[in-house]
């Protein structure tokens, strides 16, 4: 008789409880890998000519003693919709007798009585007892289903079971590691707890008051094994085991989307998966995905293990609501919007319920609205408006304030205000009337820089470098136009950009002119016979020059433009008109270089394509000047607004 028998013999149950709790948490990690193998067996008979799985890291993990068990799947084929699989009774048996392992702790406990699992077990046991050599869809159904529903499943009790065991080991001990209920731990294990609960301690404010992240261990011969209840959920109980320095965690999840997400957390601070949760398809779980994977952690030293312990511990907190606050995401950026937003708070451990419990995407609606019709309408999205990118920036802000607020116990109103601030913020910094004008500023710099330059070195001389300039230009032009039309988008979205998009049709003048005179720059150097004599190089030089200088006042008129307003003072409102007269005088001085030029054409060009082309080039770099000149009004005219001033 094993000591076990002898002590159940004289009537002390309760000191075999921790014995049995080990046991029946590794008849779970058994179980869990039975139905991976089962699942892993129909995909294999559904699609006989794709890869089998790979399943010798869980069969490993699980520690199992039954080779036959990894060559199950390539024994399945189906006929009709009957699985057929060799050795089925054996695994049926073995499936009935951790289900009894895995119950025997809760049975008769008299810290926690469940009549109704126990119920489900013997119902169970009876029904594996009757399994033959096939399994019919419901069969297979009743088996492998994590759905809640009407019916009954063997998953659901096996889940069920898990989260009583983690009720029981809180009873069971009295003794804990910085929140952890622990027993029967070895020397060495006292360090490794305390990494990982360093780790959850670190992050678990985020979930506030929800339920969930209750931690127990204990050493079952050479494995430490940490448990952890992650929340109401019932695929969500995490089991990870410490052998030596190796860390493994088998995982699961019925939402393919909150897989990958934990998948992610734990490739990012060095777990190696295997493939059997990127494997899964749902062709499998009787038409129920279910995704379950092995991460591994092989530590070069204790160091290495007590990080990885307190990484994993970290990243638990945010699968919690996961999936809920996915769904309220999705109605603001979209699916990959909302993973994204949801990846990036989890780095920054920032969370997400506290968002969700202070109203979701309730709070970022009501911001919008209150921001008014200048910049959202009806049925906007907020990535339609503001761009992808910003959005998720503005989202993950918000979700930082929003947990930070409801850790402080802040009142939810004083949260929705200053979601409503953070937005105007963000859309003052990302939809600036004069943002997509001073980008397509910079490109009409880059034109005249491109001209001055191409003078200075002479290459009206060299037709290579005047057509590699002309080439540049038409690509900068062309990047021009594609802002104009971005704003005229705008304008039809939203009547507010109508004087920005006439403003920036008036400035792609410029940029039209700048193209124009490098076009026939390249002309000249293709066609010039006589060449420029040294006064009339210099007078294209120095309106080349100023035109330059006119374009460069024309960016600096739009950065001071951009920053009035109630935060500006005298010396920004003095500089904006010393700037804007500056751009009037260089169209003046323009004009002017204009005549000087023709004149010296005319004195000392008497060939006619040189002289007919000069003038033009010179006569295009003066238009740029007038419609820089154009576009300074119409930007006086918006700054003006923006001060109340009117025009």
């Amino acid at each position: 008789m094993e000591k076990t028998d002898v002590v159940a013999a004289l009537g002390q149950t309760e000191l075999l409880r921790p014995a049995w709790v080990k046991a029946a948490l590794a008849a779970n990690d058994r179980l869990k890998f039975y139905l991976t193998a089962l699942q892993a067996a129909h995909a294999h008979a559904d699609h006989p000519g794709t890869a089998q799985l790979d399943l010798h890291r869980e069969y490993a993990a699980a520690h199992i003693d039954a080779p036959w068990i990894i060559e199950l799947p390539s024994s399945a084929y189906l006929e009709g919709s009957t699985l057929h699989l060799a050795k089925l009774p054996e695994l049926a048996a073995k499936l009935r007798d951790d289900l009894r392992t895995m119950a025997r702790p809760i049975q008769g406990s008299a810290e926690e009585a469940h009549p109704a699992l126990c119920a489900r077990v013997d119902q169970w046991c009876g029904w594996l007892g009757q399994v033959g050599a096939t399994l019919d869809t419901a069969q297979l159904q009743a088996l492998t289903s994590g759905k809640r529903g009407d019916e009954d499943s063997f998953h659901l009790l096996v889940m069920d079971l898990h989260k009583a065991l983690n009720q029981l080991a809180a009873h069971l001990s009295d003794e804990t590691i910085d929140g952890a209920h622990v027993w029967q731990l070895s020397e060495q294990d006292g360090p490794l707890i305390s990494a990982f609960m360093q780790g959850l301690n670190r992050t678990r404010a985020l979930k506030l008051d929800h339920p969930g992240l209750e931690t127990a261990a204990t050493r079952d011969g050479d494995r430490l094994l940490i448990q952890n209840d992650i929340g109401t959920n019932d695929a969500h109980v995490l089991v990870a085991q410490v052998e030596g320095l190796v860390l493994t965690l088998t995982y699961s999840d019925l939402h393919r989307q909150r897989f990958g997400f934990f998948q992610e957390l734990l490739s990012q601070i060095g777990a190696k998966w295997s493939a059997v949760g990127s494997r899964m398809t749902e062709a499998l779980n009787s038409g129920d995905a279910y995704y379950v994977g092995t991460a591994a952690f092989e530590c070069a030293d204790e160091a290495a293990l007590h990080k990885a312990l307190q990484g994993l511990g970290a990243r638990i907190v945010f699968l919690i609501d996961w999936n809920r606050a996915r769904k309220r995401l999705r109605q603001i950026v979209g699916k990959a919007g909302s993973i994204a937003v949801l990846n990036e708070c989890a780095r920054r451990e920032i969370g997400h319920r506290g968002w969700l419990e202070a109203g979701g995407e309730t709070l970022i609606f009501a911001a919008m609205e209150a921001v008014g019709s200048d910049y959202f309408r009806i049925g906007d999205t907020l990535d339609a408006v503001m761009g992808a990118a910003s959005a998720r920036e503005f989202l993950v802000e918000a979700l930082a304030a929003s947990s930070l607020a409801m850790q402080q116990h802040q009142p939810v109103s004083r949260i929705a205000d200053s979601i409503r601030l953070l937005l105007i913020r963000h859309i003052r910094r990302h939809h600036d009337e004069f943002a997509l004008l001073s980008e397509h500023a910079s490109f009409c710099h880059a034109l005249a820089e491109g001209i001055r330059d191409a003078i200075a070195h002479g290459h009206e001389r060299s037709t290579k470098d005047a057509e590699k300039l002309a080439r540049r230009a038409k690509a900068w032009e062309r990047q021009a136009d594609l802002l104009v039309m971005s704003s005229r988008e705008r304008a039809e979205r939203n009547p507010r950009w109508l004087p920005f998009t006439r403003l920036i049709e008036r400035a792609d003048d410029i940029a039209d002119a700048m193209e124009e005179a490098a076009f026939l720059f390249s002309l000249i150097a293709e066609n010039h016979n006589k060449g420029w004599p040294g006064d009339v190089r210099e007078g294209m030089r120095q309106l080349a020059e100023k035109t330059l200088q006119a374009t460069q006042d024309h960016v600096k008129l739009l950065v001071i433009a951009s920053g009035l307003g109630e935060g500006s003072d005298a010396s920004d409102h003095e500089e904006f008109i010393a700037v804007s007269w500056r751009v009037l005088n260089a169209e003046q001085q323009c004009d002017q270089l204009l005549r000087d030029v023709r004149r010296l054409l005319v004195r000392n060009i008497d060939d006619a394509a040189t002289l007919g082309l000069g003038t033009d080039f010179a006569a295009a770099l003066e238009s740029a000047t007038d419609a820089l000149l154009a576009t300074a009004y119409g930007i006086r005219d918006l700054a003006f607004s923006r001060l109340g001033a009117g025009t």
